[in-house]
């Protein structure tokens, strides 16, 4: 608290409620005749005169300029120096030169008077001084689509993911710097990728189907962290093949990327404590009971229905509105298969069969797919949505297959696994409960030794190095 504040909280309660200076004094454990002079100052000065007094020699007058910049060396020095032990070796210092000897309150005055950018520069280094007072430049692009920023964060939730286990998801946002509009997004389990980044840098680009959220298009510079998914071959690839510029942040200078950070903190603070799983200080509020893509699912509709949608405090308008400004035509790739080949790195080897092409538990068909049948082909697939996949046959595009038992719904590669979870927990289920007949009928057989014998062995069997072993 500032310390004219401070002198006024303790004087108030005579001010305001007529209660004696004496009683106010004594409450605040302060001197009476402290109080009467702070008291005299309030109602000269008002306000102003509680601040503390500085000198505006610095208390230097009566000493040495040596002596000084001793004291100030003292206190720049690294590591930090308390002013207590700054006064004890200045004492010893001007005795020994014969200098006068300061008090410590003048030692402390002098150091409290150097700049504090300076102290910091000395004692903590260039990176706290730069990003504590070095002037930032706020840019924001003059257009749409000029510059879009990506980032990660690694969301303040829980979720239960699809082997039943509790983990904590990240987000990879894509940010139209102009607008502040969200143009892609990814919610994903693990480390960031090269193939998150993609995803959602796919999502970003091609049209949505939702009428509500209109931003997509290829931007002219990408800004970027140095990342190792950022700083892939394969991102420079398509970099270059779609004609936009990448451009890496300053190492170590997380202002540069301000403004998606702000947006990490909004969903953090907005939407994530209405769903289960919250965490605060590292602690769960509620039990975490949403699946990955049931988080997919509310992020995005927050970022349609509200982020993207309201207005923005800074800009004056919604993102939307700004992105659309007065119309336009933004630049698109020729095709989304064409995307694909440059973004979408999963790609898995199949054959097709007289069926279609199985894949992940599923078959995939297509009249195209006709001539081929016993050929090798490569699926690409987007984990997202596993209802259709891209068939490829010697690295040429041949069709789009789709899942005819899924053809109207949206089918992640997480949906599968949690299906698959679920179904071999309900089969070790029903195993337990038929070996649990077996020991209720055959009181000797115990429970382990019908599911387990040949775990058993092997915990009790001796590991054998040489074959002359016995």
């Amino acid at each position: 608290m500032d310390e004219g504040l401070r002198r006024f909280a303790v004087l108030r309660p005579h001010i305001e409620e007529g209660i004696s200076l004496s009683s106010t004094a004594r409450a605040a454990d302060v001197p009476i005749r402290t109080a009467q002079r702070w008291l005299s100052r309030y109602r000269e000065q008002g306000l102003e005169g509680l601040k503390r007094r500085i000198r505006s020699d610095g208390n230097k007058r009566k000493l040495p300029e040596e002596l000084v910049r001793v004291i100030e060396g003292l206190a720049l020095r690294k590591p930090r120096l308390s002013c207590a032990a700054i006064h004890r070796r200045i004492a010893a210092a001007a005795k020994s030169r014969g200098w006068p000897i300061p008090s410590y309150g003048t030692v402390h005055s002098i150091t409290r008077a150097l700049d504090p950018a300076m102290v910091t520069l000395a004692q903590e280094g260039a990176a706290a001084y730069r990003d504590r007072y070095e002037l930032i430049y706020r840019h924001r692009a003059s257009i749409p689509n000029a510059i879009w920023q990506a980032d990660h964060t690694m969301l303040d939730t829980l979720i239960v993911d699809a082997n039943g286990k509790v983990a904590r998801p990240w987000l990879t946002a894509i940010m139209d710097d102009h607008s502040r509009a969200i143009a892609g997004y990814m919610v994903f389990l693990g480390a960031p990728s090269a193939l998150q980044t993609s995803l959602a840098l796919r999502q970003a680009i091609w049209r949505k189907q939702n009428p509500d959220w209109p931003v997509c298009g290829i931007p002219d510079v990408l800004y970027v962290d140095h990342g190792s998914d950022f700083t892939s071959e394969h991102l420079d690839q398509a970099s270059a093949a779609l004609r936009f510029q990448l451009v890496y942040s300053a190492v170590a200078r997380p202002q540069g990327r301000g403004k998606i950070e702000r947006f990490f903190g909004t969903l953090n603070t907005e939407l994530l404590p209405d769903l289960p799983g919250n965490l605060v200080d590292g602690r769960p509020t509620t039990p975490p009971k949403l699946s990955l893509s049931e988080l997919d699912t509310a992020i995005g509709i927050w970022i349609t229905g509200t982020y993207n949608s309201r207005r923005h405090s800074e800009t004056g308008i919604s993102p939307v509105a700004s992105w659309c400004a007065d119309g336009w035509l933004p630049q698109l790739p020729d095709s989304l298969e064409s995307l694909d080949q440059l973004l979408v790195m999963v790609a898995k080897p199949r054959m097709v069969r007289r069926d279609g092409v199985h894949f992940q538990g599923l078959r995939y068909m297509s009249p195209t797919l006709a001539p081929y049948v016993g050929e090798n082909v490569t699926v690409r697939y987007d984990p997202r949505d596993l209802g259709e996949v891209r068939v490829f046959h010697k690295n040429r595009f041949l069709c789009r297959a789709i899942s005819p038992d899924h053809a109207h719904e949206t089918v992640t590669l997480k949906d599968i696994q949690t299906a698959r979870s679920a179904h071999r927990r309900a089969l070790r289920q029903q195993i337990n409960e038929r070996v649990r007949v077996v020991a209720e009928y055959l009181p000797g057989v115990s429970h382990r030794e019908k599911t387990e014998p040949d775990l058993r062995q092997r915990r009790t069997s001796k590991l054998r190095t040489y074959w002359t072993e016995d």
